[in-house]
């Protein structure tokens, strides 16, 4: 396992609020490590973070909550929200709808506290887009293809045509992985949130000495 910075950025500069964005291909371990990360938060900074629970139109999986893990709405709802400007970004992937909701995101700011995401990997872009240096961006890399596939299907998620189209879709991901602020590779889940935790610590060190 191991962390890198990616080429040719300048280090994203630590401001009042932060919004910490995790993402990457679906089995990478983005959620795992987000929660982690969030229970583990107390450790490097006072402030407790929020977590941006996105909206989706897909259907629940099992052990999700609606209002916990994601809003579980319908297209219908999705699209009008889309309309009304609700969403700070939102995504079609493959046949459903996935958005972060500015509430989530606007107040906490204004008010130093720092907002985390896990979302896929267009929906982070957007956001840096819209943030700049306050959005850190965090790629969860998988080892291999071969380890991402077994691990998409030991957790029994998704029907065999789903599972392809998650594999296809892994190269596009993959190769949005140099724009990011941080890549992690997760082939050890507790290497891999070890690795975050410092990366997190450090910024927010930087944060709290910038204030000084």
């Amino acid at each position: 396992m191991s962390e890198h910075k990616s080429p040719e950025k300048e280090t994203a500069r630590p401001g009042r609020g932060l919004l910490v964005v995790f993402s990457g291909p679906s089995g990478s371990g983005k959620t795992t490590i987000a929660h982690a990360i969030l229970q583990r938060w107390r450790r490097w900074s006072p402030v407790e973070p929020i977590f941006s629970i996105s909206a989706t139109t897909r259907l629940p999986r099992q052990n999700e909550t609606d209002g916990k893990d994601y809003f579980f709405i319908t297209k219908e709802e999705f699209q009008r929200r889309v309309a009304a400007g609700d969403f700070i970004e939102w995504q079609q992937v493959y046949d459903d709808l996935y958005g972060s909701l500015k509430t989530f995101v606007e107040k906490p700011l204004s008010q130093g506290i720092p907002v985390v995401f896990d979302i896929d990997v267009n929906g982070a872009l957007a956001i840096k887009r819209a943030y700049g240096d306050k959005a850190i961006l965090i790629f969860l890399k998988p080892p291999s293809i071969d380890a991402l596939r077994n691990r998409l299907i030991q957790r029994q998620t998704e029907h065999p045509g789903e599972l392809q189209k998650r594999l296809e879709r892994t190269q596009y991901e993959l190769g949005k992985a140099k724009v990011f602020d941080y890549i992690v590779i997760n082939d050890n889940l507790e290497e891999a949130i070890s690795r975050v935790e410092k990366i997190l610590s450090s910024i927010f060190a930087s944060t709290v000495h910038n204030k000084v």
